[in-house]
């Protein structure tokens, strides 16, 4: 087993461009639900409305995630990788010049187009690029990315909405452009990926035939059912903590609503950690079950929390810790399930054709939310919870599995 002084600077270089391209997307991805109660203001939305148009991006989002799959494996990791980041950089400033709901629609799906296939592009790339033993821990230490991208979000949404309004807040979110240079200059492409043999655009249909099909079927459902429940539940976090107490949330202002998200995110920041640390050493199944089962209670109980905030704010790291920390899983267990030259499609197709699907779970919970309150409506994301901890049973354990050329 290698140790850590083995990793190289060009892995660590990786390691840390993934992380933070994926910690700037997730910023400019999660400023329209901290904007969320304003916008619905200005464009005279009902959480219905607004749950639609935060499910665009994520279908947008799953076509960027399965395109850039193919792209990443024709033109290289890095490169895509790049691409992504212009874009999702481009959408959020784009959002900033938005005068009605289609536009604001047309730029934040330019936004998922990014952030779906920079996953994708990121956690490729990190896989071929850090050995076995450690490919756990490095996908741990990306997704946390994710939590930092969040609490990031949150402290921009305190400092700039309600000085700058909305426009301002989405204006910030070009500045993740500049990363691009970083990743150009410093992150090296993969040799597994520069020593392929399999021209991809003959064999990325590879992951719908022989034994990968049932792989394929299985990695999208369970992808499937733990973004319904991720969707569902933080895009409406913010909402349900800055919605009045008689409507169903906790009746927090803007500036105390995004305070009380940073515990969340620093439990979920804690929890990728671990979660990569114990997936090297015991087993991806094993431990995402944990995650996902400990995630499927507490929802509920967080959700009728509304009039306690002490314990909003105690349950809060729990939530984030068990609630996103699994998604370590996916980006080591997806690459160690296919080869080399398809291994950007098969990676972005299961990942990001749940994700698509999952874009109707913004949608049913604000339309839950309209009958019976957000906190109530949060608790359906427990059955999904609890579904991903079922399937991921029915793929194999892949723990230390070399990558095939």
């Amino acid at each position: 087993m290698s140790s850590y002084r083995e990793i190289t600077r060009a892995q660590w270089n990786t390691l840390i461009a993934a992380q933070a391209a994926w910690m700037l997307v997730a910023m400019d991805a999660l400023l329209y639900p901290f904007a969320l109660t304003t916008l619905k203001g200005v464009f005279g939305m009902d959480n219905a409305a607004a749950g639609l148009l935060a499910s665009a991006s994520l279908v947008s989002s799953a076509a960027g995630g399965i395109g850039f799959g193919v792209i990443a494996d024709r033109i290289g990791r890095k490169r895509a990788l790049i691409l992504t980041i212009l874009i999702y950089s481009l959408g959020s400033a784009g959002a900033a010049t938005a005068r009605t709901v289609w536009e604001l629609i047309f730029w934040r799906a330019v936004i998922g187009i990014g952030w779906g296939g920079e996953w994708t592009c990121g956690a490729v790339l990190v896989s071929e690029t850090w050995p076995a033993e450690h490919r756990g821990k490095a996908q741990g230490v990306m997704s946390s990315g994710w939590s930092l991208g969040y609490i990031l979000a949150a402290v921009v949404t305190a400092l700039v909405l309600p000085h700058w309004g909305w426009r301002g807040l989405f204006a910030i979110g070009g500045l993740p452009a500049l990363l691009a240079l970083f990743v150009w200059r410093a992150v090296p492409e993969p040799m597994l990926w520069q020593s392929r043999t399999t021209p991809v655009w003959k064999e990325a249909t590879g992951i719908f035939r022989g034994p990968l099909r049932r792989t394929t079927l299985v990695a999208t459902s369970l992808t499937t059912s733990v973004l319904l429940a991720y969707w569902g539940l933080f895009t409406w976090l913010p909402g349900f903590l800055s919605t009045p107490v008689e409507r169903g949330g906790a009746g927090l202002s803007i500036v105390r609503s995004s305070a009380w998200i940073i515990p969340v995110q620093a439990g979920a920041f804690l929890g990728y950690i671990l979660f990569g640390f114990n997936a090297d050493r015991v087993g991806r199944r094993p431990i995402f079950v944990i995650y996902t089962l400990a995630a499927a209670a507490l929802v509920p109980i967080y959700g009728q929390m509304a009039r306690n905030q002490t314990a909003l704010l105690v349950l809060g790291p729990a939530i984030g810790f068990f609630g996103t920390g699994f998604f370590g899983l996916f980006g080591a267990l997806l690459a160690e399930l296919y080869p080399t030259a398809i291994r950007g499609a098969g990676q972005g197709f299961t990942y990001n054709a749940g994700r698509a699907v999952s874009a109707l779970s913004p949608y049913l919970v604000g339309a839950l939310a309209d009958r019976g309150g957000l906190g109530s409506a949060l608790a359906v994301t427990s059955a999904f919870f609890t579904l991903g901890a079922i399937l991921v049973w029915f793929l194999p354990e892949t723990r230390g599995r070399d990558l095939a050329g």
